[in-house]
């Protein structure tokens, strides 16, 4: 009989997390994995398999912590537009505010991994289309509540949003914050 776990599996993902959001996919050694996550490689690879795994389940949870915020912060009081200015700038000031520009672990996967690992596309794609299926349904409540026009196309207007979350993410690495901040703004415009 093996010896029972010794450690919380979430909390190793969340910490493994950091690291591959830090150092991307290729830059994160299995040793630096199992040291985040404050366990041997030995328990990492019988824990989680393969180092692709516990990748999987890191772009999972931060997938599944990205829609919970998403959904908390756009559901909050305000217009459509002020919702989603707030929401971007949030994404954008996080950037900046961090000790290390690291941008968005979706975003960066898609321009690791996007279109050589099927997987890894597909996690980007999945966690890309939950968003925006919350930022068109943010949109439409505004046209319920009169505070957005009715020719906004809100899916239409939500995948340009999503577009304009990548782009602005990326270039945070290089841009100051108002300048993107004043690029949210013409975003937001249409709503």
């Amino acid at each position: 009989m093996g010896r029972p776990k010794q450690f919380d599996e979430e909390a190793a993902v969340a910490q493994a997390m950091e690291v591959f959001w830090t150092k991307g996919y290729a830059g994160s050694s299995p040793a630096e994995l199992a040291e985040a996550a404050g366990i041997g490689k030995g328990s990492l690879y019988h824990a989680f398999g393969s180092k692709r795994e516990l990748f999987g389940r890191a772009l999972s949870l931060y997938d599944r912590a990205g829609a919970e915020l998403t959904e908390e912060f756009l559901s909050g009081p305000g217009t459509a537009k002020e919702r989603i200015r707030a929401y971007l700038r949030l994404l954008v000031d996080a950037d900046f505010d961090a000790p290390v520009r690291r941008g968005c672990l979706a975003v960066n996967t898609a321009l690791e991994l996007g279109g050589r690992d099927a997987e890894a596309t597909a996690a980007v794609r999945r966690s890309v289309e939950r968003s925006t299926e919350l930022l068109a349904a943010r949109i439409e409540r505004g046209q319920l509540a009169g505070d957005v026009p009715a020719a906004v196309d809100a899916a239409e207007q939500a995948r340009f949003l999503m577009v304009a979350v990548a782009g602005l993410r990326v270039v945070a690495r290089t841009f100051d914050r108002e300048t993107l901040h004043a690029a949210i703004d013409t975003a937001v415009a249409p709503l």
